[in-house]
């Protein structure tokens, strides 16, 4: 009997998938008429595809050592020519910590990061390629940290004073704003041990602003920030309270880096776009003032390695 019931329930299933077929076969043939013509397809004509990028755009960052809205002001332009001249959608996104940047960067949320080289050994680290690099509006390729003080503070007289005293710094992936104050002192035998106090700037954003309007108010012996940041400054503080104590030597200044995996053909855009920028041309030029550039120039890895010998030397590794 189950048999039976089984073998009735194929036989209508059957004749029911049999219909359905039988129906599209006869719309099918409907559709393609004796009457239709043809078309015939030329495989000899091609159209190039656009690059694929993400739904959200191509992201670029600017390390937040000053504000948010710094950084904007500062980088803004030049999001917006590279954007134009290369036909891409890239917009600026604002991580608010040093460590949330290199982050983002880590899980692709980052794209084009403008950062300095010591968070680009750590990018590096995640598979980020540095292409490009800055020469400032000064015409040097390399940058300083300028330990600072009140200018009314007479207990620091030289740097070898700071010993003891209560230091506030950037941030702990700061080049110009830590690191490269850290191995002056290395140099002249003061270890962070030997240091009364050593704290953070806090964020987010505006960490270089933090250190000096800190410095201003007392809160602290001295700090440390990269050169140029008095002048961003100068319009907000009144430059003749604060004193450069002392000033470290140079390393490579600022470089643009590649996320891992970034379409090579997006960053082969983006670099001829950045080394095409031209100060004797007024548009480029008032892109590359607002940033503080003179011009950008090609880049590689190897650039960055009198800062990896400084952090082998400091056991920052």
């Amino acid at each position: 009997m189950r048999l039976a019931l089984r073998a009735t329930a194929f036989h209508f299933a059957w004749a029911g998938l049999t219909r359905l077929t039988l129906c599209a076969l006869l719309l099918f043939c409907a559709a393609c008429g004796e009457d239709e013509p043809a078309r015939r397809v030329d495989m000899s004509k091609r159209q190039e595809t656009a690059l694929p990028t993400p739904a959200s755009g191509i992201t670029y960052a600017y390390l937040p050592q000053y504000s948010h809205t710094t950084s904007y002001a500062r980088h803004h332009l030049l999001v917006e020519y590279l954007a134009k001249a290369t036909g891409l959608p890239i917009r600026q996104v604002f991580p608010d910590t040093f460590d949330e940047h290199v982050k983002m960067v880590a899980q692709g949320q980052i794209d084009i990061s403008f950062t300095n080289p010591f968070v680009y050994i750590k990018l590096a680290q995640h598979g980020a390629r540095g292409f490009a690099r800055t020469i400032r509006s000064s015409g040097r390729g390399e940058f300083r940290c300028e330990i600072i003080c009140r200018s009314d503070n007479r207990a620091l007289k030289t740097p070898e004073d700071c010993r003891g005293k209560r230091w506030i710094a950037v941030d702990p992936l700061s080049a110009g704003g830590y690191l490269f104050a850290l191995g002056y002192f290395h140099d002249l035998g003061i270890h962070k041990q030997d240091f009364a106090e050593i704290t953070f700037a806090p964020g987010p954003g505006g960490k270089q602003e933090n250190v000096v309007l800190a410095v201003l108010a007392g809160k602290y012996d001295f700090g440390t920030i990269r050169e140029g940041t008095l002048d961003v400054l100068k319009d907000r503080i009144d430059p003749t309270q604060i004193r450069v104590l002392a000033r470290t030597k140079a390393y490579p200044e600022w470089l643009f880096a590649a996320r891992k995996g970034l379409d090579e053909r997006v960053v082969e855009k983006v670099s001829r776009a950045m080394f095409a920028l031209d100060p004797a041309n007024p548009e480029h030029a008032a892109i590359l003032k607002a940033a503080g550039l003179a011009r950008i120039i090609p880049a590689k890895d190897q650039d960055c390695d009198p800062v990896r010998e400084l952090i082998r030397k400091l056991e920052l590794d």
